[in-house]
């Protein structure tokens, strides 16, 4: 296949790349390499295989446009450029918007009008190209705080009283923050330009996700920065009380979803995917520390701050629609990945100081 990765350099992009380029895939990568450790994982994938790199910005119409006529015979578009922090959103909430909401725009509206596809009411055809495959990398946060299911706490830690599978996609969307009204406007634009227009789009609502090359910061990717400062002895505030619950993914799983649907296309077209580790894959936030203080034979330092907005007591994704459409299932617990992730902070120390 021909793999567009918008966003290709940053944690999950360049993950995915190397897996695409193992299996022989033709990468292309669109990045403008703002985020923090983007360069750093360019310069690792040239050392893992061969790709050609496009740098450009989503919020520019005309550089995502130019790079679909460049390459008209992609077969599947990786949309994984974002601004990925909620705390950032509430600082700077028109610069999330053009980056989530607007960028996503233009690269549907840029496969619309290179491949010339109008909406199915006129009379819709894709004239004389095919159309690729779009995958979307959305987030929990579409569902916002959810005040109305009863939480609980249970031997230290929150858990749903009633939800013993998570959350469902059947969940009513209530957009929180304006990073959760930016990803959540783009997730319906993603779906519904399958409905309007024929696109074959897949929109996945993904949870904690972390793994290999993730510059965690602090505001965003728990799971990367409190392994990355506790390697490196830096300072950790928990926002909240710390018994804030997740279910975690490791990004290898993350990727064998994402080639799972476009494998099943024909099932998945037009849907979202709750995606995560579900309720076998869980960990709080103060049982991550009590983990990494196991795996590095130290104490770890942290203090507590006030929580921040839209964030959710628990969040467990029902990965029942993933697992039925894909036959997919994570393979990686939340002890071995953490080993894992620390592992590699452990032998790549030098690029976070």
């Amino acid at each position: 296949m021909k793999v567009l990765i918008i966003g290709g350099a940053g944690f999950i992009g360049c993950n995915a790349a190397r897996k695409f380029m193992e299996r022989g895939d033709e990468v292309i990568i669109f990045d403008n390499l703002s985020r923090k450790g983007t360069p750093s994982n360019l310069g690792w994938l040239k050392e893992n295989g061969n790709f050609e790199f496009i740098k450009g910005d989503i919020r520019n119409y005309e550089e995502v446009k130019k790079v679909f006529e460049k390459s008209r015979n992609t077969d599947v578009v990786l949309h994984l450029a974002a601004q990925v922090a909620v705390t950032t959103s509430v600082l700077d909430p028109r610069e999330d918007f053009e980056i989530n909401a607007f960028g996503t725009f233009n690269v549907l509206e840029a496969i619309r009008e290179v491949y010339k596809i109008k909406s199915k009411t006129s009379g819709w055809s894709q004239v004389s190209e095919h159309s690729p495959i779009v995958i979307y990398s959305s987030t929990n946060k579409v569902y916002g705080r959810m005040e109305d299911i009863e939480v609980v706490e249970r031997n230290g830690r929150y858990e749903y009283k009633d939800l013993l599978h998570g959350i469902s996609e059947s969940r009513c969307l209530d957009f929180h923050s304006p990073y959760g009204c930016s990803k959540g406007a783009a997730d319906q634009y993603v779906i519904d330009y399958s409905r309007i227009y024929g696109l074959r789009t897949v929109s996945f609502r993904q949870s904690c996700i972390y793994g290999y090359r993730q510059f965690g910061v602090e505001d965003q990717g728990w799971v990367a920065w409190f392994t990355i400062a506790s390697v490196l002895g830096k300072p950790i505030t928990i926002y909240g009380n710390g018994k804030q619950v997740r279910d975690v993914l490791f990004i290898d799983d993350l990727v064998d979803a994402y080639i799972k649907s476009i494998e099943y296309i024909d099932k998945t077209n037009g849907k979202s995917y709750n995606i995560g580790g579900g309720p076998g894959n869980t960990l709080s936030l103060l049982e991550l520390i009590a983990n990494l203080e196991g795996l590095l034979g130290k104490k770890i330092t942290y203090s507590f701050d006030d929580w921040r907005p839209g964030d959710q007591p628990v969040f467990i994704c029902d990965v029942g629609r993933v697992r039925e459409d894909l036959g997919w299932e994570p393979k990686t617990n939340p002890k071995d990945g953490v080993k894992r992730l620390s592992d590699w902070v452990k032998l790549n120390k030098n690029i976070f100081e």
